[in-house]
């Protein structure tokens, strides 16, 4: 009966080992660029931005405060900081976009956050929250700058 059981736990082991399976196309060398865990994944922050209480209708500083967001972005972009980022449709919530920040720390994000002119200007006011994705997310950014025509 001890040897059926030892037998049994064996197999488990056996099984289980077998089960994780290894990727035939993992690169090491990018896994560790993009700080990658075993699983291809790593920790950001995922940022919601929504429509702030600042209601002015100043054409010249709306523009002024949005041409500075966007500025911002880039600043963000080129720091490795921001890796998605994006406008939502519109929505009942007042959802404005996205960003995803390569960053795990909260307290670091906000400090991010506290950079952009319409979020300082209250245009924007934004939800917070850790998420957990797949670390090659910055490598579509060097793609990405090659397929836009008009900027913003």
């Amino acid at each position: 009966m001890k040897q059926l059981l030892l037998l049994l736990v064996f197999l488990s082991v056996t099984l289980s080992i077998q089960a994780q399976k290894t990727n035939p196309k993992y690169d090491a060398d990018l896994a560790k660029k993009v700080g990658a865990d075993d699983y291809g994944m790593k920790s950001y922050i995922f940022v919601i931005l929504k429509t702030g209480t600042n209601t002015s209708t100043n054409k010249i500083e709306v523009d002024k405060v949005f041409a500075g967001h966007m500025t911002n972005m880039n600043t963000m972009v080129e720091a490795g900081k921001l890796v998605v980022a994006g406008p939502i449709g519109e929505n009942d919530k007042n959802y404005r976009g996205i960003f995803i920040l390569n960053e795990s720390d909260m307290e670091k994000a906000k400090i991010l956050l506290a950079t952009d002119p319409a979020i300082k200007a209250k245009f924007l006011d934004y939800d917070i929250f850790p998420w957990y994705g797949s670390a090659a997310l910055s490598e579509y950014l060097e793609a990405s700058d090659k397929v836009w025509k008009v900027g913003f």
